[in-house]
């Protein structure tokens, strides 16, 4: 093993992609002491606030996103292309890495690509059932390819596949309390069944108002509510939520989402890699409504292989407002089908996927 191995981390842009980075990066404290770390993000997007957080040093890239929505936007988008290239190349001069790390999202191509372009050795990260066209460039060239799913060889040269699955936060991979802890974090009535309604770390505007039209008759189930609603809906689901507060917790972001999770009996949520591979983990009965814009509708392929394992429900976006909570009414009281839910998740559940990750980039930065 090399002393003081060097390794940058690059990617962000969401949950989904900072806490796996982290993830990835504590396993390499744990297995490399000594270990030098950097992550490489967009400026403006929140691992630049996030990662700091958690200890770390990260650089932020000029670099942004094709615009669907406003096409204006892109004009400048070849500049802040070549700008990043460049400044990916001054990022790899200076920190002079043994290995980089792509997790996805906008910093991810730049920096790997100009680290193949060095001779660097690289890893990629696909977290998703269907992968996105930057990790299909990338992997080509890379050393390893860690994926999440299995059947991934249509997108990737099968000799550099290895089947990892996603990295979780640690207090969820190895959570070591119950029901009875989170309900008391939260200050709710043990008694209750609890309905965690979740849509990623930006929230999910579909599920949002369809809890928020609906949340009388949900309530009427005798049910309480944890409601991560994101930034955009938080402060008009608060005011919605005002006279149900000892039943309804509303939250913009939850960051300790172990306990969350604990105190939940079933979980409404997107399909991103992340949430699925933490509901894996704590084998909670979920009900996936995809995010239909995500990059090649990964999100439905994510949720489909969880639904063909009979360990998960799953609705489309368009048909939540009609269908999402008699779904849920449903699955409520269907005990056979929790349960049945719950051991399939189990059989999924990888908890170790950051140390095997870890391993692959000890092993080869020694080549």
């Amino acid at each position: 093993m090399r002393e003081n191995l060097r390794v940058i981390i690059a990617g962000g842009g969401t949950g989904g992609h900072i806490f796996p980075a982290v993830a990835i990066a504590q396993a390499l404290q744990r297995l490399s002491p000594g270990v030098e770390l950097l992550f490489v993000g967009a400026k403006g997007k929140m691992e630049m606030e996030k990662v700091p957080r958690e200890g770390y040093k990260i650089v932020g890239l000029d670099i942004v996103g094709f615009d669907r929505g406003n096409l204006l936007k892109n004009l400048l988008l070849p500049f802040k292309l070549l700008k990043s290239a460049v400044q990916a190349r001054g990022v790899l001069r200076d920190f002079r890495p043994d290995v980089v790390i792509g997790v996805g999202g906008y910093a991810s191509f730049p920096v790997l690509n100009a680290a193949q372009g060095a001779g660097i050795p690289t890893l990629v990260q696909e977290q998703n059932s269907y992968a996105g066209k930057s990790n299909k460039i990338l992997g080509k060239k890379a050393k390893a390819v860690c994926v999440g799913y299995e059947h991934m060889e249509k997108f990737f040269p099968a000799e550099k596949l290895i089947l990892t699955g996603n990295p979780v936060r640690k207090v969820i991979a190895h959570m070591n309390f119950g029901r009875q802890v989170g309900q008391e974090w939260l200050g709710m009535d043990e008694t209750k069944k609890t309905l965690l309604v979740v849509g990623g770390s930006l929230g999910a505007k579909s599920i949002n108002e369809t809890i928020d039209a609906r949340l009388e008759e949900l309530l009427q189930e005798d049910v309480q509510i944890i409601w991560q609603t994101g930034k955009p809906y938080y402060e008009q689901a608060k005011i919605r939520a005002e006279k149900y507060s000892d039943r309804v917790k509303v939250f913009d972001f939850i960051s300790e989402m172990e306990r969350a999770y604990a105190a939940a009996d079933i979980v409404i949520s997107r399909a991103g890699a992340l949430a699925i591979a933490e509901l894996c983990i704590v084998a909670k009965p979920v009900i996936f409504v995809p995010f239909p814009f995500a990059a090649e509708d990964h999100q439905t392929s994510n949720a489909m292989a969880l639904v063909a394992h009979n360990a998960a429900m799953m609705l489309r976006n368009s048909d939540a407002p009609a269908e999402l909570v008699n779904k849920l009414k449903s699955l409520l009281h269907d005990e056979a089908m929790q349960e049945l839910m719950k051991e399939n998740l189990k059989k999924l559940a990888i908890t170790d996927a950051d140390e095997r990750i870890a391993r692959k980039v000890i092993e080869i930065a020694g080549k």
